[in-house]
């Protein structure tokens, strides 16, 4: 039996993090909810008798350090990401983190190795990954439906653009570089908010070897609504999916054809299916002892390709993935830092950039292992993980 906590933003969804016991399963045929929490205590004592949890509190640590918890959802505000999972690390407790692990590479690169120290599971949420849509699409990638990919476009709109408070401070082969472009068409009142946090709307180029090729549109806002497709062209044929519509039902009439209702309007409703299914994987590999179905490397890669793109949109320019980790000093498993001096050196097209890694021990200082591909970025990334 594994019981389940969780606290956070999204915590009082049970669809989100089965806050209401699921009905039993061969997969986790005992689940139960412990605590739940959240900083304002009305909201988790709500939460709590809405989906008949037995605990609530304001203080995260009274849920990680629980004496019946032996797995942790965390849906707080990114920011706070890294900190809670050291200390369930610390606990002893599994993790289930909402992307992003953190907003930098070396809290993200510390949390990883502290669940790999306490041998805890830390599984970072890609909800994506278990869309019936999008895994259909990477199925007939991976059972060559479609041939070899060429082309892929993903759209990704919402239907409104949230508030200010939550854009402050949220944030195969392997991909070679990317170009990316953002501008603030919507809501003017973020544009004083840093880097990529200023932009509502933007589009991203993703180069991947012999010549590939990805496309990303993304929007705060989407008058019609939750705007999540995707497609890819392959040698063989296409791949294509469309919006999730609430039912199936067409209107017909002389003066318009087509859905007689709007695509899903919030994320909740349109992923409900898949964060069941992210619940129900983390579930397996905890009763099977098996590995998280999305690693915290998972994470660490989805975060290195998120700062290449802002670099990119504010230097205008190709960023080429591998000079992201680049910049990153670790000198023990749970001690990491940017070597600014690195950074600004390679801004700066500086030769020294070479001399800077030499004197502070660089991203492979501790972290120097055999068989790491360390051309890559995602390899260089990898070799400050522990085994």
């Amino acid at each position: 039996m594994y019981p389940i906590t969780a606290f956070g933003r999204v915590a009082a969804t049970p669809a989100r993090l089965h806050i209401q016991p699921p009905p039993p399963t061969p997969i986790c045929p005992r689940p139960r909810s412990v605590i739940i929490s959240n900083p304002t205590v009305s909201k988790a004592e709500a939460a709590a008798k809405k989906f008949n949890v037995p605990n609530w509190t304001g203080d995260d640590m009274e849920v990680i350090n629980h004496p019946d918890v032996e797995a942790v959802w965390i849906c707080s505000p990114s920011s706070f990401h890294a900190d809670q999972i050291k200390a369930c690390a610390a606990a002893g407790k599994h993790v289930f983190c909402e992307k992003p692990i953190a907003t930098d590479l070396p809290e993200t690169i510390e949390a990883i190795n502290a669940c790999k120290i306490a041998d805890v599971k830390l599984m970072t949420a890609l909800q994506r990954r278990f869309d019936p849509n999008f895994a259909r699409v990477r199925e007939a990638i991976t059972n060559n439906e479609i041939g070899s990919p060429i082309v892929a476009k993903l759209c990704s709109r919402d239907p409104a653009p949230p508030p200010f408070s939550y854009v402050e401070g949220s944030g195969g082969e392997e991909p070679e570089a990317i170009l990316a472009y953002g501008a603030c068409m919507i809501d003017k009142e973020i544009e004083k908010l840093p880097g990529a946090e200023a932009y509502d709307t933007a589009s991203v180029i993703i180069k991947y070897p012999g010549g590939k090729h990805a496309f990303i549109d993304v929007c705060r806002q989407a008058p019609y609504g939750y705007d999540q497709r995707a497609e890819v062209l392959g040698t063989k044929g296409m791949i294509q999916t469309d919006n999730m519509y609430p039912n199936t039902a067409r209107v017909y009439t002389n003066s318009f054809t087509g859905n007689a209702d709007m695509p899903y309007d919030f994320f909740m409703s349109r992923y409900k299916e898949a964060y069941i299914r992210e619940s129900e994987a983390f579930c397996k590999a905890l009763v099977n002892d098996e590995p998280s179905p999305c690693s915290g490397e998972d994470g660490l890669f989805a975060l290195i390709m998120a700062i290449a793109a802002e670099k990119s949109a504010a230097e205008g320019r190709w960023v080429q993935f591998s000079e992201i980790p680049e910049t990153v000093v670790c000198t023990d498993p749970l001690n990491c830092q940017i070597d600014y001096a690195r950074a600004d050196a390679e801004e700066e097209g500086s030769e020294d950039a070479e001399g800077s890694e030499k004197s502070s021990n660089g991203f492979f200082g501790w972290g120097k292992k055999k068989g790491k591909d360390k051309k890559s970025a995602f390899g260089q990334a990898a070799s400050q993980l522990i085994d």
